[in-house]
Order: C-alpha cells, then sequence, then structure tokens
C-alpha cells in the first residue's frame, strides 16, 4: 500500500518522419482459348517481373508472390469453356525510392499488366518507435514534474509506468500520382517523380508517481488540522 499522495499523468508523442520503406503490387494477366497456352503466357509474364525487379539488385528489400489465379470464361449457357484467365500479383518493396518510378513505369510499359501503388512504410524494427517510447516516457516525467511543482512539491518515486497505444502506426498512399511529376526520359519511358509520404510514429504511456506531501498539508496538521485557507 503506498502511504502518500500520488500523480498519475500520461505521456504522448507524435513523430513524422520519412518513409524507409515503399510498397508497391504488379498483377500480370493472360487469357486464351486454350488452357495451356494461358498457363505459359502467365509464366512468361511473371519471369518478366521477375528479372525486372531483380535487376535493382540492393534497391530492393524484397519480392514476394501473393495471388495466383486461373479460372475458366464459360458460355452464357451450359459449361462449355471458351477462354482461361489467369493472373499472378507481386508485391515489391523497395529501399532506394531513387529507382522507384522508373520501375514502376518498365513494369507498367508491360503487356498485360497492372502496377499499383506505392504504399509507404516504416520498418517494423525502426528506430524511431523505440525514439518515440522514449519521448513519450519523457513526456509523462515532464507533466509530473509541472504538476508537482503547481502543488509546490516534488516526486520522490516512480511507481508505474504502462503502455497504452501502438510504437506506430503506417501512413498508406492508395496511388502514386500521374500529372506534372512525369517527363521522357532517354528510353522514351516517361519518367516519373514520385514525393515520399511522411510516416507518423506515435507512443503513449501511462505513469504514476509518489510525490511528498504538499507544504499547505503539513502545515494544516502542524496547526491542529486548521484549514489553511481560513
Amino acid at each position: 500500500m503506498v502511504d502518500g499522495p500520488i500523480v498519475s499523468v500520461r505521456g504522448e508523442v507524435h513523430l513524422e518522419v520519412p518513409p524507409e520503406l515503399a510498397r508497391f503490387s504488379v498483377t500480370v494477366a493472360a487469357r486464351d482459348r486454350d488452357r495451356q497456352a494461358t498457363l505459359t503466357r502467365l509464366t512468361e509474364r511473371v519471369e518478366t517481373v521477375r528479372r525486372l525487379v531483380d535487376g535493382y539488385g540492393p534497391a530492393i528489400d524484397r519480392r514476394e508472390t501473393g495471388q495466383l489465379w486461373v479460372r475458366p470464361e464459360l458460355k452464357r449457357s451450359g459449361e462449355r469453356v471458351v477462354a482461361y484467365h489467369g493472373s499472378v500479383s507481386t508485391t515489391v518493396t523497395v529501399t532506394d525510392f531513387a529507382v522507384l518510378g522508373e520501375l514502376m513505369m518498365r513494369l507498367a510499359d508491360q503487356g498485360q499488366t497492372t502496377v499499383a501503388g506505392p504504399w509507404w512504410e516504416l520498418r517494423p524494427d525502426s528506430p524511431v518507435h523505440r525514439e518515440a517510447r522514449r519521448a513519450a516516457i519523457d513526456d509523462a516525467f515532464t507533466r509530473a514534474r509541472e504538476y508537482a511543482e503547481a502543488l509546490g512539491t516534488e516526486i520522490t518515486a516512480l511507481l508505474e509506468v504502462s503502455d497504452t497505444g501502438p510504437a506506430g502506426q503506417p501512413m498508406m498512399m492508395t496511388r502514386a500520382a500521374y500529372g506534372e511529376s512525369m517527363s521522357v526520359g532517354s528510353g522514351g519511358l516517361p519518367e516519373l517523380d514520385l514525393d515520399p509520404q511522411p510516416q507518423s510514429a506515435q507512443a503513449s504511456v501511462e505513469a504514476r508517481f509518489m510525490i511528498s506531501e504538499p507544504a499547505w498539508t503539513t502545515r494544516g496538521r502542524d496547526d491542529g488540522g486548521a484549514d489553511p485557507t481560513d
């Protein structure tokens, strides 16, 4: 049991920092009356995406194959197959933003290919999250000291600290903006300049501190419990 006055505070911080990663998706599709031809074209287009992405070496953090689907297209009535559709989606994570626009445009220039993104992120283990947590604790101490000073007392002990919120909440951009940021490059493809979207790192804590007795309460006791306002 704690014997003495306690002050409880909430420490919060909100940081805006540059992103560390950019993700985008690439979906290739194929359609043919022959199922094997559809699968062959699909495989070739997936391999083209892999070669293009892997050609950027260390600028790529990872390349991950997502959804694969192949389905028959049926005649309006009955079960006769008139064609086969197929698609494969790949998610690409980039760390070097200088090549991001170029890579996305080269992929978008391929046949039967859809490119979507980018989505900006911080790394899950980014030191920014640690910085935010420490800043939240500093904020809690600052608030507690201010309350203690307002009471004419001081902090004597830390009783408890609890984490009450996520260290970071990635903000996402739904689609790259194509417009005045485009120019034509030497290879004939438009050059796309992308503006990385700042990311938010948040943290919050609740803390309880023991403080010394305020001067007016101890004075009231010495005076036999007289009301200090009298």
